[in-house]
């Protein structure tokens, strides 16, 4: 096992920008990276009212679908034909729920290799829907079998993992009006409830969650954003029992102000930002946005490095990806609509691991955008293109091609990890990719536990690289208070153009040939 050496990095500030308003200067230029995107298929993309998109191969054609959730609108399963574009599925398939939609996860919870999807609304009972993916007869709602058909509440993030490691999906459902619930699958396609034994049920309204080994003593913890001016909680997991362990640390606050019920969390992301191996935590906030370097296990500095980042205005979502393929995390921060005034978004580009430099394109900044963000490589030509959701009337939900040079494409590796079965129960793990042969670690991802509004993917992991030269890929695996690693070395990424290193991977960290 590869041992981590934990170096301590700051950020340079561009400039600072304290901002009520949500206004700020003009992007800022790049030296060293061109920005462009352009739509694609405007005219199937571009109806408004959209909160949610979360990413699966529903299909198993090897490429990504997406569904959207409107707030009432009926919601859209889009799937993606590759050469010959996206087509909405929805009436077909059984998905075209007309629901205010809060939350949308994908996950395999019954272990048959496709992925089904939970949904949580806002509005009238029920407010959770399980979809089970029965492939070519489409969806089926099979929340009232299995125990996850809850009649009240305001659902916000619904988040699939392992917590307790006996290998299928459990369920973290956050509730921006009661406390939170935790559902054990106890692998007869049924869940328990276990809310009050596991002492997760926070009555904190919270709205972002995402799960990962925080202390790295072998178990799934959870990290929650809440608003309303609640304090954010650090959920560690002890055998099952969690305790929030969150108090007086700089992530209880994450960037903004507590106890001003104007200002508050939305998404948590977890990310290794200047690549020392472990997650860093950003924060999307009503009020100052934050980045918290983690400094060892647990623990998380404000340093002050990134204060162009720490704009004061009111945010959805924060997403980390490297668009460029440069081997750096860029981030993309996604401005709401409220109270009459649209949030602009911000594409921040990370150069020379010093530095971000807000290089927003205009064609980004004239899409009314809110809500949902996703980072996918849809066309599977190794950039990152992005996926994006806007609530007001004069919004879109737009996919938008990266216009990356095309040799630069093909710097990347996208990664998918699979259990020894070959079932996406792998939420939480964690994939290192290192220079062959050596320790020079080259970037760090986490299988999707929560992400864009309060939605979960099912995607590749994507790892952007400055040159084509091989690598050694380790995936560690979390669980049962262990964590094993495996590792396949000396991968050409060339060999990987245009697809995905899919890799199976056992409990004890056993590659599966």
């Amino acid at each position: 096992m590869r041992h981590l050496i934990v170096i301590a990095v700051s950020l340079v500030a561009m400039w600072s920008i304290p901002s009520c308003s949500g206004q700020a200067p003009e992007p800022t230029t790049s030296k060293t990276v061109d920005v462009h995107f352009r739509p694609v298929q405007p005219e199937l993309f571009k109806d408004s009212g959209a909160l949610t998109d979360a990413w699966a191969d529903i299909d198993g054609d090897g490429d990504p679908d997406r569904f959207v959730g409107f707030n009432g609108a009926a919601s859209r399963l889009y799937r993606n034909d590759r050469g010959n574009g996206y087509v909405d599925i929805a009436i077909e398939m059984g998905l075209n729920v007309t629901r205010s939609v809060r939350t949308a996860a994908w996950g395999d919870f019954d272990n048959d290799g496709d992925p089904d999807l939970l949904l949580g609304f806002a509005g009238e009972a029920p407010v959770t829907a399980l979809y089970r993916n029965d492939r070519n007869t489409g969806f089926t709602n099979v929340a009232g079998l299995v125990g996850l058909e809850l009649p009240e509440g305001t659902t916000r993030q619904a988040s699939w993992a392992d917590y307790d490691a006996d290998g299928d999906l459990d369920l973290f459902l956050a509730l921006r009006d009661q406390a939170n619930r935790l559902f054990r699958n106890d692998a007869s396609e049924s869940f328990t409830d276990i809310t009050l034994e596991s002492g997760i049920g926070d009555v904190r309204r919270t709205v972002g969650a995402v799960w990962f080994d925080t202390d790295q003593d072998g178990d799934l913890d959870l990290v929650t954003a809440n608003m309303d001016g609640d304090a954010n909680g650090h959920w560690q997991n002890n055998g099952g029992k969690f305790t929030d362990t969150a108090a007086g640390q700089p992530m209880e606050a994450g960037g903004r102000m507590l106890g001003d019920p104007s200002q508050g969390s939305v998404r948590v992301c977890a990310a290794d930002v200047n690549m020392d191996g472990w997650f860093d935590l950003s924060f999307a906030n009503y009020g100052p946005n934050a980045l918290l370097y983690a400094s060892g296990p647990s623990a998380w500095a404000d340093t002050g490095g990134a204060p162009n980042i720490a704009i004061d205005a009111r945010y959805d979502t924060c997403a980390w990806g490297d668009f460029d393929n440069d081997g750096g995390l860029d981030l993309y921060v996604n401005g709401t609509v409220t109270g009459g005034t649209q949030y602009r978004d911000w594409l921040y580009h990370q150069e020379e691991h010093t530095t971000f430099v807000d290089v927003t394109p205009s064609e980004l900044l004239q899409l009314n955008a809110s809500h949902g963000a996703t980072w996918v490589d849809f066309d599977l030509d190794g950039d990152l293109d992005l996926a994006l959701t806007g609530a007001a009337e004069d919004a879109m939900h737009y996919l938008m091609e990266n216009l990356l040079p095309r040799a630069s494409g093909r710097q990347s590796l996208q990664v998918r990890v699979l259990d020894a079965e070959g079932h996406a129960t792998r939420p939480g793990t964690e994939v290192r990719v290192y220079t062959a042969g050596t320790d020079q670690l080259l970037g760090t991802r986490l299988v999707d536990t929560g992400s864009s509004y309060d939605a979960q993917s099912d995607l590749p992991l994507h790892f952007g690289l400055r040159n084509g030269n091989p690598v050694d890929v380790a995936v560690t695996v979390v669980g049962a208070g262990r964590r094993h690693t495996g590792t396949v070395a000396n991968i050409s990424p060339g060999m990987f153009s245009g697809s995905i290193l899919t890799l199976r991977i056992d409990e004890s960290g056993r590659i599966i040939d």
